[in-house]
């Protein structure tokens, strides 16, 4: 694991004014680096989703820099974020935002379509991502009939077509049974160690942190950084 993917000085994020305004971050600061997993942990109304919304660029910051790959985006236009959005930075989603009437494989592949990767690269894309999400055999089912955590598992695999650089997970285990969510946060950290990417997960239950290599925890918008877990060599 080497290079910072993301680097966060000093965010902050107030929502509404005056008597009315909350507080959801005060001076955070994170790095990425490439091949590890860091969870993002802390109760509901924490900051949690505000961080990784502001990482993301799907909100943007009062206060501080954020800059990813090296180039500050503390500014980058919408046209910019559509942009790294595309090449750079794969999401996970809690409610796996899958297309209903798109097979497993055509949801995998529909980012390698936005950017017009050829044929036959994508299907050798979409066909190594569902081997390495255990879905090989699922390839032509729909999300119906598929469970939640298979759901997910496509999900996942969604996210990583374009080979993103940051991974990005608001509590993508949400929706899971304890069993499932604990395999999922297992399977997410393989692939992040495997496929070289630097990932952002938020979770509030203290079990999903196991999986990660570095936990933070977030508290009333302060960020602190939690002694725990697995140390990087």
């Amino acid at each position: 694991m080497s290079g910072t993917v993301v680097s966060a000085v000093g965010l902050e994020r107030t929502y509404g004014s005056g008597e009315t305004a909350t507080r959801a971050l005060t001076g955070a600061s994170l790095d990425l680096a490439a091949g590890e997993l860091v969870v993002v942990r802390g109760p509901s109304g924490s900051g949690k989703t505000t961080l990784l919304n502001l990482t993301g660029g799907l909100d943007r910051p009062d206060g501080g820099s954020l800059a990813i790959m090296g180039t500050d985006v503390t500014a980058a236009t919408p046209a910019d974020w559509v942009q790294l959005r595309r090449s750079t930075i794969g999401y996970v989603f809690q409610a796996f935002a899958l297309i209903p009437h798109l097979s497993a494989a055509e949801n995998i592949e529909l980012p390698l379509r936005v950017i017009g990767t050829p044929v036959a690269e994508r299907d050798a894309r979409v066909a190594e991502l569902l081997d390495a999400v255990d879905l090989g055999a699922h390839a032509n089912q729909r999300p119906s009939e598929l469970s939640g955590g298979q759901q997910q598992r496509v999900g996942i695999a969604r996210a990583l077509a374009n080979r993103p650089k940051l991974l990005i997970a608001d509590e993508p285990t949400g929706q899971l049974d304890s069993l499932t969510a604990e395999s999922m946060m297992a399977l997410i950290s393989r692939l992040v160690h495997e496929q070289g990417v630097a990932a952002i997960v938020s979770t509030h239950d203290p079990k999903m942190s196991a999986a990660a290599d570095r936990v933070v925890e977030l508290h009333d918008g302060v960020l602190g950084v939690r002694p725990h877990g697995r140390h990087l060599a």
